[in-house]
Parts: structure tokens; sequence; C-alpha cells
């Protein structure tokens, strides 16, 4: 259950002040009260109240220079002014000083109060949160800024590292198989697949490319992991819903990312499938080609425009939803197999792409043969692969 809300009440008029905490009683807030300003100055730091209603004209301490000294202590705390003195040049002082809103006495409809106290609080609760939030990112920088030397320092163990994030090759989650295949151009890759149950009948997957290419790239992959995890954790011990909602979870990454000292950004797609009832929820951050899905002898693609994530601070992500259930196959191919094709356009390479796949449901291992890419010296790019396939294959 949560903590009742404190509100002290500084106020002289006895009256008026027993008015105010009956008020504040019906509506199930915890209070406090103080006659005048010194004792509601002694009140305010031996109880730390969540919002203070403060007269102005109050006896031995006015209630400017005990708002003065309430707002210089702490900030965030609302102080809502509720006075009799009802002149402009009041109002104007109390605001200078830090009054968060400003009520006149006497209190006709209490509506007016109960929303100026309501506003205040989730004013002040998102303050709060943003605060968090950016303290939890200040901790997650200097985080990645010490495990970016450490990559720096040691190519090899950053490989390592970023291979056992990697999940199983394949993995068999009721009717589906999910296979995976990381080739990267450099020691590190910046291209990324990961899946993952959640809860009993859905799992998350997903394919992402970094910007750019070894350790800064390959360290974006390590804060990917560590954010889907991060929040799947929350997920697994009831505290939100984020990892189940892609379009949350894509403003989440975007706002982490740009945040972020390393100066990346990537594109992204993102799913949720429910096992059970055969159904994907998604949303991609810019992430081309785009996935197919093979249903028997037809192959489409699931188009999206939105942007890439932690490039803009102003992203906004759509989700959509599809049916699952005709899907035999559902492939997902990083850019860099575009680069094994002639220059051209991208639309051209793309259709090279879907001509190349689109004969038959190939399984990975199939597509790397006709791409001949393990017989390359190098490839100009890192490539990733990911598929769904309904049912339990044999390669």
């Amino acid at each position: 259950m949560d903590q009742a809300v404190s509100i002290l009440t500084i106020e002289d008029e006895t009256a008026v002040r027993r008015s105010l905490v009956a008020h504040l009683e019906d509506l199930e807030y915890d209070f406090i009260e103080a006659a005048n300003g010194v004792e509601g100055i002694e009140a305010f730091n031996r109880a730390k109240p969540d919002l203070v209603l403060c007269d102005l004209r109050l006896p031995g301490m006015d209630g400017l220079d005990v708002l003065s000294t309430i707002a210089e202590s702490s900030p965030d705390t609302p102080i809502i002014i509720v006075s009799g003195a009802n002149q402009v040049s009041d109002a104007i002082q109390a605001l200078k000083r830090g009054a968060w809103d400003y009520i006149t006495k006497p209190i006709v409809d209490f509506q007016i109060l109960d929303t100026a106290i309501e506003r205040a609080l989730n004013r002040a609760r998102l303050i709060k949160e943003n605060r968090d939030y950016q303290k939890h990112l200040e901790t997650l920088n200097q985080e990645l800024s010490i495990a970016l030397g450490q990559l720096r320092e040691d190519e090899e163990a950053a490989r390592a590292l970023q291979s056992s994030l990697l999940p199983p090759p394949e993995v068999q989650y009721g009717d589906y198989l999910f296979r995976r295949k990381l080739l990267p151009s450099l020691l590190l890759s910046g291209d990324f697949v990961d899946y993952f149950p959640i809860g009993n009948h859905e799992v998350g997957f997903y394919i992402a490319d970094i910007s750019g290419h070894g350790a800064a790239s390959a360290f974006v992959t390590v804060m990917l992991k560590t954010l889907f995890e991060k929040h799947l954790d929350a997920y697994q011990h009831a505290q939100e819903e984020v990892v189940r909602q892609p379009h949350e979870m894509l403003d989440h990454l975007n706002r982490a990312i740009y945040q972020s000292p390393i100066e990346k950004y990537l594109t992204i797609f993102y799913g949720v499938l429910d096992i059970r009832e055969h159904r994907l929820r998604f949303c991609s951050g810019g992430q081309f080609p785009y996935p197919m899905l093979f249903t028997g002898e037809q192959v489409t693609t699931l188009t999206s425009h939105d942007k890439p994530v932690g490039l803009f601070e102003d992203s906004i992500y759509t989700q959509h939803q599809i049916d699952f259930q005709p899907v035999q196959q559902f492939l997902m191919i990083s850019d860099g197999i575009l680069e094994l094709f002639p220059r051209d356009s991208a639309r051209r390479r793309t259709e090279w792409l879907q001509q190349m796949v689109s004969r038959g449901a190939p399984t990975i291992e199939e597509l790397v043969d006709r791409f001949d890419i393990e017989q390359m010296d190098e490839i100009p790019d890192d490539i990733a692969f990911l598929s769904i396939v309904r049912g339990e294959r044999n390669e």
C-alpha cells in the first residue's frame, strides 16, 4: 500500500486552519498543523511533508519569509499560498520566492484547492522521477565509460564478452524455433540479436545495427543488452510492463542512448510474439532491410518508417500488431547483407535480396551458402541473421 501524502498547513486563524485540516482529512491526506511561521518551519524540518499550505499574514515570522526558507531548503517541495491578502503584488512576490500556486481566502469552492494540490503533487512526482532517471543515467554512463576503456584495452576480451551476451544459436519456444547467426566484419560487431521469454507465453526478440564499427559500436550492444535486461527484470518483479510493449521499449532506449556519452545511434526491430495466441506486436526504429514473412509460397515484408533510436530526442515510435498464425518463417537480416550486391540504389539491392531469399523458406545456413559469405576473406560490413520458424526444422 502506498504511503499517504502528508500536508503541512501553516495558518494562524484557528477556524480556517481547522476547516482546511478537516477537508484534507476527508481526502485521506495525512496532515500537520502550525499556527505561525516559526512553528511551521519547525514542523517542516521535523516531518518533511510532501506539500505545504501557507498563509501570507502570519504573526511573528511573515509568510513570505516562511516561503523563502522552505523553498531554499527544499525547492522540490510544493508550496501553495492560501491567503486573504488578495493583492496582485502579494501573488507576484510569492511566486517569485518559490510558491507553486496562489489561492485566495475565503475558499468558496474547495475543488479549486483540490485541483491545485493534485496538480502540484503530480508536478513534484514528475520532477522526482526525472531526477531519479537522470541519476540512473549518470550512473549508467559512468559504468559505460569504465567498461568502454576496458574494451579498448583488450578487444579479445571484449569479443568474448559480446559473444557471451548473445542468446544460444537456437532455442525452441512453444511451436517456434528461434535461430541466430552473427558475422562480424571486424573483431567486434556493431550488430546484435537477442530473444528471451517474457512470462509464460510471450517471447521478446530484436535485431539491432549500431552506427559505425569497432569497440564503441560493440559497447553499445552491451548497453542495449543491459537496458533490455533491466526492463525484463522490472517486469518479472511486477514493477512495469515496458518490455511487453515494443513502442514503450524503443522510447526508453531512445532516451537512454540519446543522452549517453557515446555518440552512437542504432536501428532496431523489436517484437513480442505471443506463442499461445500466435500474435506479434512489433515496433521498428529504422530497421532495414524490412523483416520478411514466409506464408506458403508468398513472401511479404513488414515495412515501417519510424526513426532510428538515439538519433533524435523527441522521436515517437508506433506499435503494430499482426496475426502470426499463417507465418511459417520470419526472417530478419541486417543491412550488411546489402553490401554484398553491386553498388546500386537501396531499392534495387533490396529487390536482389528478396530474389535470393524467396527460393523457399531458407535456413540461415542455406543463406550463408547462397551468398558465399564464409568463403570471403573479409566481409564489408557486419551481417546478423535472426530466423523464427514455426515448428522444428533440421538444417
